[in-house]
Order: structure tokens, then sequence, then C-alpha cells
């Protein structure tokens, strides 16, 4: 294999979520390997945490969409381009069964997952046409693929994003901008942790047998790592995968059942 087609130099990544988790193992590996890399984040702290660790970087919120057209004039400035975006930013939702959730809580769970990328794609879309190689990676998840009882708007919202990406990969194509998508399994992570806390409330069964299930769901038993993710972003956003376009990569040791 050629290593220079993983030479990032001379491209410009934007990561959101990306001062921390997946998000900050993804812009780590693309800045490791030469690239320019601009994150942002909504926590203050992690964003300063980023810019002390060489990145640029600012605070936003991407399920806000004034905030998303700040960003993507940042984007241009700071970078003088994009050729990268990688739509990281997620959260988990609420958990259980769907009648007794909280209609607010489901509507934040779309507004940051889908709505999140929609804006960000929308707006950053100008830079990334002039852009070099380029690339949009949406993270989705295992459960963009499978059915997850009692996390339904998580789910239905990691649907979405693969139901976007496949049509933006047709959409955008002829303009030789590849789209994919991510889905991970459960990652090793804070995020997780809680995850499993409120499935085993959710249950009323002990943590550590709800812990144990998750451990075991892939074929592999064992949760994946953060850089397992980045490590598929660098592929994705590679020339490696330059007739790669619109595909749903599962980066979960083969999971084939949530719980």
């Amino acid at each position: 294999m050629d290593n220079n087609r993983l030479d990032f130099t001379h491209r410009r990544v934007l990561v959101t979520a990306g001062a921390a988790g997946i998000g900050l193992a993804i812009a780590t590996a693309f800045k490791d390997l030469g690239a320019a890399v601009f994150v942002t984040d909504i926590n203050p702290a992690a964003v300063e945490a980023a810019r002390e660790a060489g990145f640029a970087a600012m605070v936003s919120d991407v399920s806000d969409e004034s905030q998303v057209i700040e960003l993507a004039t940042a984007v241009g400035t700071e970078l003088g381009g994009l050729d990268v975006l990688v739509n990281n930013a997620g959260i988990a939702g609420p958990t259980g069964p769907i009648d007794t959730l909280d209609s607010e809580a489901w509507k934040t769970t779309f507004d940051v997952n889908v709505h999140g990328q929609f804006y960000c794609i929308k707006h950053l879309l100008p830079l990334l046409r002039e852009g070099r190689d380029t690339s949009i990676i949406n993270l989705s998840s295992a459960a963009g693929r499978l059915g997850m009882a009692g996390r339904s708007p998580y789910s239905a919202s990691k649907w979405a994003v693969i139901g976007l990406t496949k049509t933006l990969a047709i959409e955008l194509g002829e303009e030789r901008i590849r789209v994919n998508a991510i889905c991970p399994g459960a990652v090793n992570g804070p995020r997780i942790e809680s995850v499993i806390q409120a499935k085993a409330a959710m249950l009323d069964r002990p943590l550590e047998e709800v812990s144990d299930l998750y451990h075991r769901q892939s074929s592999l038993n064992q949760l994946v790592d953060a850089g397992d993710i980045a490590d598929m972003a660098l592929f994705l956003a590679s020339t490696l995968a330059r007739n790669v376009n619109g595909q749903a990569m599962a980066v979960d040791g083969n999971t084939e059942k949530l719980y």
C-alpha cells in the first residue's frame, strides 16, 4: 500500500464535537497525518484544551443553525477552505419505553443528531465544493441499522443519518463529493457508561449484568475503542476510498443484536 495515500498534508478537516471522546480521537488522527484540523464543540473547557493542543477551535452548538453559519465563516477564514467534514456531534438521548419518553427530549435528540448534520452540510457545502478529494463522513451507529429497545429516539435518529448519507451520496456524486457514514458499536467511554446505567434502571436489572451484555453483544466480545472509529474516518477520507460512496461502514466487532 502506498503510505502517501494516507498523507493528509494540505488537507483541511472539520470535526464537530471534536474536542473530546470519539471526535478528539478523529481530529488527532488527521492532525498526526498532516491535516489542518478545525474542531468545534459545545463544551468551552474542551475547546480551550483543544486550542492548547494545537487545533483551531471554537465553541458551537450544531443544533443551532445560526451558530453553524458562524462556524462556516470561521472555518473558511481559519483554514482557507475545507476538504473533509466529519459530522461527529451527537447525543445519546433519553432511555425508556416510548410511551414514557419526554417529547422535548425526543426532539432534542433529532435536533443534534440529524438537524445538526443537515445544518453543517448545508452551510459548509460551498467550501467543500472548492475543496480537494472532498469527503463528508457522518457518524451513525450500530443502532442506525438495528433496532434497540428502550432507545427509540437515538436509534431512529441514527437511521435517519443513514438515509441522509445515502441520498447525499447520489445528490453530490456528480460533483465528486463522497458521502459515507460510520456505524460504531458500543464505544468504550463515559457516554456508553451512562447509557448502560440508564438501561439497567429501565430494566430494573443489576448494573454489572447489563454492562456485561453490552461488552458481549459483538462477536468479538469487546467494546470498540475511539481509535477504531478514527481509523475508519481516515480511510474514508483518503484516496484509498476514492470509489467508496454512500456506504454505512460498521465498526462494531460484528454486532447482530443491541441490548
